[in-house]
């Protein structure tokens, strides 16, 4: 498949919980975003990702990539500490046995 019709290679799912499977799926979305989320710099930045796939024909991760900053733009990630152990303490030295 070319075009508007190429699928992602893995969906994206909004919060609401609908699902973009293809670019027309997400050039759709885009389009019906009230005017003022539809001109941040994100979303801007997402229509040029999209553009570019289509009209280059490039790979859909840089699409989805675009969509997904977007999406997610203002939530700001913090490192948990507690998700991982640390790996020092774990093994012994030869030499301490």
């Amino acid at each position: 498949m070319s075009g508007w019709r190429r699928a992602f290679d893995d969906t994206i799912v909004l919060p609401d919980g609908r699902k973009l499977v293809t670019l027309r799926d997400a050039a759709t979305y885009i389009t019906e975003l009230p005017q003022a989320e539809h001109d941040a710099p994100e979303w801007q930045a997402a229509i040029e990702a999209l553009m570019l796939v289509i009209e280059l024909g490039g790979p859909t991760m840089f699409a989805r990539i675009g969509v997904m900053r977007a999406l997610n733009r203002g939530q700001v990630r913090q490192f948990n500490p507690a998700r991982k152990d640390p790996h020092w303490g774990k093994r012994k030295l030869k030499r301490d046995q």
